[in-house]
């Protein structure tokens, strides 16, 4: 059984930082492309960045482009999220997700197999 824990939620003001961790526990799987999401209260999950097995290929949605840096550390089994110039609209619940093959695909939650159960992060203006 894969599991995946998140880390490094939290509440921080507008403008501040915040770097999200997701550990594999499975490292057969650690070297699979891996993404995170976010879903905000009342809204769908979306995808927000995802990672390929090197590193090579990384993707963001709009929203985060120029703030946030996905990336992994595969010896640790670990995927971070680094989130600076934060936005009260990046208040959500932050997932870390794993495909259950190398090659990432259109980042969407159904081309994901394993989730963690989610890191609140918090943007007060």
């Amino acid at each position: 059984q894969v599991q995946l824990l998140e880390s490094g939620g939290g509440s921080v003001q507008a403008g501040g930082s915040l770097r999200l961790s997701c550990v594999v526990s499975a490292s057969t799987y650690s070297a699979n492309c891996m993404g995170w999401f976010r879903q905000a209260l009342g809204k769908e999950r979306e995808g927000v960045a995802q990672i390929s097995t090197g590193g090579s290929y990384t993707y963001y949605v709009d929203s985060v482009k120029g703030r946030f840096t996905i990336s992994r550390d595969n010896a640790k089994n670990t995927v971070y999220l680094q989130m600076n110039s934060l936005k009260p609209e990046d208040t959500a619940m932050y997932y870390c997700a794993l495909r259950g093959t190398l090659a990432c695909r259109t980042l969407v939650d159904y081309n994901f197999d394993y989730w963690g159960q989610g890191t609140q992060v918090t943007v007060s203006s």
